[in-house]
């Protein structure tokens, strides 16, 4: 492709406009927390969101989140007239055919409806971003990459992003070598993400890695915890607790099976916070398997309820697995929050759980899709209290040294041009 007259960074002082698949949404704090902090370091951002929010309930760090909010059409059919304008305006933009062309080459090997409202969400975006935006970063190389990548390519912007999951590993590698190619920088929250792009990517050092990190402030050390709760008092039972949205991937399936394979008169009781497409079905199957009375299903929770289940709880649990799409979990934020509570964590040896959790010192690793080797971890943490407490004391240590959110925004504070080290926000979009 020719060379484009697109800015090698932002002007400084002008504003990042966020591209997010929805907002807010309580299943994506570690997104908020970034943003507040960057807010604090005096980057000006505007958000643009893909989706109207579902959640019922907000964090209160979405309160304090100054940047405003440019919701696009969810869906081109409901806001027509809005797209035609963008389409009419963006016609006009110098960038347009080459946005025109890469949508189509994109189309012939995703002929799908979400690629098509991807790009008419781009052309609401080239016409109705704010002037003083210079530069797009997209939170999840897939949906939300796509309309910054179209929208950029219009308005003769840079564009950076940010990956982290789901979107690593079921983003087709054509699509995610030509994003890596054209974005200026990307950073990724764990090594084996990391690693994985890095292979994709022009060169390996346009990818960084960045753990998203706890916010010590949110999740203050909790008083001390002592429990000698050991499953032999069925009036005061051990309390395990999971926090996670009812998917393929977190394997609450897996971890109903294990604790189905818990001796019957082995006492405890599971809390499980958040919401799901799967939450009905999960509760049928605790019935099925005779477990339901056990378990409290809180649904999705604000902070401060989430913070007070992991402050009452004993062990922390999530039995994250593959899923058969190839969606799986990077570092999951819970599990840090869990930890910074002292809580002892059983979790499922993903490559990105391990680089948090060191086996036998600051947690218990188990196989994914294991309930049996699952099932043995908890009772073991269940009847021995003092091992919990040994395991707790150690995750906080290294959670609240080598897990901070401050590390982790420095770094990207200066990837925006906040700091003396800052790197160029370039588009290299148009250099192919």
């Amino acid at each position: 492709m020719p060379p484009s007259s697109a800015p090698d960074a932002a002007p400084a002082g002008r504003a990042v406009g966020f591209v997010l698949k929805g907002y807010p949404r309580l299943s994506e704090t570690f997104i908020a927390q970034e943003i507040r902090a960057l807010e604090a370091l005096g980057l000006d951002i505007r958000i643009v969101s893909l989706r109207h929010p579902t959640d019922a309930k907000r964090h209160p760090i979405h309160a304090e989140i100054a940047a405003s909010v440019l919701y696009l059409p969810e869906y081109l059919w409901r806001e027509p007239l809005r797209v035609l304008a963008g389409w009419r305006a963006s016609r006009g933009l110098p960038g347009y055919r080459r946005a025109h062309v890469t949508f189509l080459r994109d189309l012939r090997r995703d002929p799908s409806p979400n690629r098509i409202r991807r790009f008419g969400q781009a052309l609401v975006l080239a016409r109705e971003l704010p002037a003083e935006v210079g530069q797009l970063h997209a939170h999840f190389m897939h949906t939300p990459a796509s309309v910054a990548r179209y929208a950029a390519l219009m308005r003769g912007l840079p564009w950076t992003l940010s990956a982290h999951a789901k979107d690593i590993w079921t983003t087709p590698a054509w699509e995610q070598r030509e994003k890596l190619a054209e974005c200026g920088w990307a950073v990724a929250c764990t090594e084996t993400g990391v690693a994985h792009l890095r292979e994709l990517a022009p060169e390996r050092e346009r990818v960084e890695l960045i753990y998203h990190g706890l916010d010590g402030t949110r999740f203050p050390p909790p008083a001390r915890r002592v429990s000698l709760r050991d499953g032999g008092n069925a009036g005061d039972p051990p309390r395990l607790l999971s926090v996670g949205r009812a998917v393929a991937k977190k394997g609450y399936g897996d971890l109903l099976a294990a604790l189905a394979l818990l001796p019957r008169d082995l006492a405890w009781r599971l809390t499980h916070i958040g919401g799901g497409p799967l939450l009905s079905e999960l509760q049928r199957r605790a019935a099925e398997l005779g477990i339901a009375a056990r378990i409290d299903w809180r649904g999705a929770q604000a902070q401060a309820a989430v913070l007070a289940a992991y402050r009452e709880a004993d062990i922390f649990a999530l039995a994250s697995r593959i899923s058969a799409d190839g969606d799986r979990d990077g570092l999951p934020n819970v599990l840090l929050e869990a930890q910074s509570q002292r809580l002892a964590t059983v979790a499922t040896a993903l490559p990105g759980i391990a680089e948090l959790i060191e086996p036998e010192v600051t947690g218990l690793l188990v196989p994914a899709g294991d309930p049996a080797a699952l099932a043995s971890a908890l009772e073991r943490l269940i009847r021995h209290p003092q091992e919990r407490a040994r395991l707790g004391a150690a995750a906080e240590a290294r959670v609240r040294t080598r897990f901070t959110l401050q590390a982790g925004i420095e770094r990207l504070s200066a990837k925006f041009g906040l700091a003396k080290a800052a790197e160029p926000c370039a588009s290299r979009s148009m250099r192919r």
